[in-house]
């Protein structure tokens, strides 16, 4: 049973790594580099933070390793890689902001896959929340938003934020399997196969130029990853799965506050209400908040 220090040190350290998650957007964008190369070095990086802190903890202990692991942790491995790949892009077409926004109906897919492959049961409630999310989905894609990185591509930014909701389920019903493997491992493992995965894919001949964009793939990597890394699951571990929710969505705010200030992004007051309700539909499934009587339906 958690204490009260211990919730208070939980709360502490998933506000920052929810702090550190909302500042993500802007290392990508303003490093100026692809989807790819980013992602490659926020593999490289973080891969190479994250095996220190696993070796200090003792991670790298051979009986915590078999086939069945490495196996299901690869493949859930790729898929949050590809899902890095297609939301570093969908920043520079849709806007921080939005792509954000967007990825941020995650919680609906991992609900409609569970549904699908588990037969989990489904209530009323969370049905009646996607419906409000997909109407606040239908708001943000209306109109394209004043500055963009690449103007006309604003709805393959939101397809790209929506892919990488998509496969962000599915490496968390991958990740169901490995619950008894240390969360720091398997976030090892994601990065390592990230760095084995893209390495062919990454544009040598257009690398950084300049030391401020050496310096944000790095921080990318070492604070926004490693070091969030563990923050966030040593908060999971010590807090209530309702606070975990509740606290999440500091990351969104935060993103849309950072590509306001550091860009100047400026939303129509459609999108504004567009994305206030995907993160209230959002908070609703995450929290479990209850519009519908609890009779549950099958899908």
């Amino acid at each position: 049973m958690t204490t009260g220090n211990e919730v208070r040190q939980g709360a502490f350290e998933m506000t920052l790594a929810m702090l550190m998650s909302g500042t993500i957007g802007w290392l990508v964008v303003s490093s100026q580099q692809s989807a790819l190369n980013v992602a490659f070095f926020r593999c490289l990086f973080g891969g190479a933070t994250l095996l220190l802190i696993c070796a200090a903890r003792g991670l790298l202990a051979r009986k915590l390793f078999s086939w069945k692991m490495i196996a299901l942790a690869t493949l859930g491995s790729a898929a949050i890689v590809a899902n890095w790949v297609l939301l570093f892009a969908a920043y520079s077409r849709a806007s921080i902001s939005m792509a954000t926004t967007v990825y941020s109906t995650q919680p609906f897919m991992l609900v409609a896959l569970g549904a699908l492959v588990f037969r989990e049961r489904v209530t009323a409630s969370t049905v009646v929340w996607l419906l409000i999310a997909f109407i606040g989905l239908v708001f943000v894609v209306k109109v394209e938003p004043a500055v963009l990185a690449v103007p006309g591509q604003y709805l393959q930014g939101v397809a790209y934020a929506v892919g990488a909701a998509f496969l962000y389920a599915v490496s968390s019903i991958i990740t169901k399997h490995l619950k008894n493997t240390p969360p720091h491992l398997i976030a090892l493992i994601t990065v390592a196969t990230g760095v084995v995965v893209l390495a062919p894919s990454v544009q040598y001949d257009a690398l950084p130029s300049t030391g401020m964009h050496w310096l944000q793939l790095v921080t990318l990597g070492v604070v926004n990853t490693g070091i969030m890394y563990v923050l966030l699951y040593g908060a999971i571990q010590k807090l209530p799965t309702a606070m975990t929710g509740a606290l999440s969505f500091i990351y969104p705010v935060v993103a849309i506050i950072v590509d306001r200030v550091a860009f100047g992004q400026k939303l129509a007051w459609i999108q504004v209400l567009g994305a206030v309700l995907i993160l209230l539909a959002a908070a609703g499934v995450n929290l479990g908040w209850r519009i519908v009587p609890a009779r549950r339906y099958s899908i």
